[in-house]
């Protein structure tokens, strides 16, 4: 049995905010995390209708480019808790099992209809929809298929059917389309596309490979990435080995699977235990005992305690910077080229995973975020000012919520300006310059080269 936390769940991915009004007392804690309320927000189960704040802007602005960067959906796990049974779960796509959409058997049959897709290298093997009676190992669920079937209709009802961003007779040219070459990926970008594009003609579908999971193309040299990526792994590890609470969970757990301590930690029991959770089924048991609910809090507490000292050590954050940028670096470029008159890939999408979102959002500076849940979607979009159609803008939206003025580069211009939204320069000059400032360095080859002082 899982208890739901009373106070409302925010759909926005945001911290949620206290309605009271408390006088402040510096000597108090920070507030207690919960973490059973964060794992439900993390599984990001369909039920309520999602509200969201995307497409809005005052009337004489008009939207010209929507670039959307996704996580994966719902997936089974990629790591076994040794000495259990896997837990059983269906990846056969039923309408008549929830959660389901109104689209699902549509969408069902149209995938298998996919001969005339253009499919870079491997994709094109990959299946275009799960279907094992019982899943694979990281395989998208029908939880994770219905989770895009909901954010592609949410889109279309705003930027297609309100804005017109894509018109009936829309064409190839008018798409990006990238993926990294899992089959979650790959089939969570075809779920969002069905349910959002006014028509989905397979022909007009190319489907582009990213090999990277962090989207680096060809600007994958970066030596000092790599470096700061080993120190941060440096600090989780000191964090992990300095909790006792953590310690003794592990140990408990491991004498339940009957198995050393060590080889649980490496099985990563935490993705797994999220799986059950997510899916409301019981945890695993044994002959000796079983996983329980003190378990997975423990574990999951640490998580996000994880999380929270990433954010002020800086090491994941000078990562972020450079893994993220030639990802930003396109993006700022085909915005521009957008801004100039140009009217091709005016709708992005770049299906990809945890990996890939998290360090954006810490490289633009989201700090209040929480880390991606399973279809976690970050927009992008462009603005035109009606009144002055040189001027071009840019919002920023995180799970639906506004999060433009909590990015690094606009900050301070909306404590000075009363504009909606953030020009689009101030994202130019971020991605273009800002971005090594942090490094002493003015540009993306310099500052993967250069030494920390």
């Amino acid at each position: 049995v899982h208890l739901i936390p009373v106070n409302p769940i925010r759909e926005d991915g945001l911290n949620p905010k206290s309605r009271k009004r408390i006088m402040p007392d510096l000597l108090t804690e920070p507030p207690a995390i919960d973490p059973v309320y964060e794992a439900h927000i993390y599984c990001n189960i369909p039920t309520i209708a999602e509200r969201s704040m995307e497409g809005n802007a005052p009337h004489y602005f008009k939207l010209v480019s929507v670039q959307v960067l996704i996580r994966h959906g719902d997936r089974y796990p990629l790591y076994a808790i040794p000495k259990t049974k896997r837990p059983d779960i269906d990846c056969m796509l039923l309408p008549s099992r929830k959660p389901s959409h109104p689209q699902l058997e549509a969408f069902i049959k149209h995938m298998s209809k996919g001969s005339a897709a253009q499919m870079d290298g491997s994709l094109s093997s990959l299946p275009r929809y799960p279907s094992h009676s019982l899943c694979e190992m990281g395989e998208l669920t029908q939880t994770g298929v219905v989770q895009h079937l909901r954010n592609g209709q949410l889109l279309r009802e705003i930027y297609i059917n309100k804005h017109k961003l894509l018109l009936s007779d829309w064409t190839a040219k008018q798409l990006y389309l990238e993926t990294t070459g899992k089959s979650r990926t790959l089939q969570s970008a075809l779920a969002l596309l069905y349910a959002f594009l006014p028509d989905f003609d397979w022909k007009k579908i190319n489907m582009r490979h990213q090999w990277s999971t962090i989207f680096c193309s060809g600007s994958c040299d970066c030596p000092m990435r790599n470096h700061y990526l080993e120190e941060e792994q440096r600090r989780q590890y000191s964090l992990r080995v300095k909790n006792n609470d953590l310690e003794k969970i592990y140990v408990d757990m491991a004498k339940i699977v009957g198995i050393p301590t060590r080889q649980l930690r490496a099985s990563n029991p935490i993705d797994s235990l999220l799986c059950y959770f997510c899916h409301n089924v019981s945890f695993p048991c044994t002959k000796s005992g079983c996983i329980g609910m003190e378990h997975f809090k423990v574990i999951k507490r640490h998580q996000l305690e994880d999380e929270r000292e990433r954010q002020e050590k800086k090491l994941y954050f000078l990562y972020a910077l450079l893994a993220t940028h030639p990802l930003l670096n396109q993006t700022v470029n085909r915005l521009q080229r957008i801004a100039e008159g140009k009217k091709e890939e005016v709708f992005v999408l770049y299906s990809a995973h945890d990996v890939t979102l998290s360090p954006v959002l810490s490289a633009l500076g989201i700090t209040e975020a929480r880390f991606p849940r399973f279809a976690a979607r970050l927009v992008f979009e462009l603005w035109q000012d009606g009144k002055r159609p040189k001027e071009h803008f840019i919002r920023i939206l995180y799970n639906g919520a506004d999060v433009t003025f909590q990015t690094s580069f606009c900050k301070d211009y909306y404590k000075r300006s009363n504009k909606p939204m953030c020009p689009l320069e101030k994202f130019v000059n971020f991605a273009k310059r800002d971005m090594f400032l942090a490094f002493n360095s003015t540009s993306y080859y310099d500052a993967c080269r250069r030494r920390p002082l």
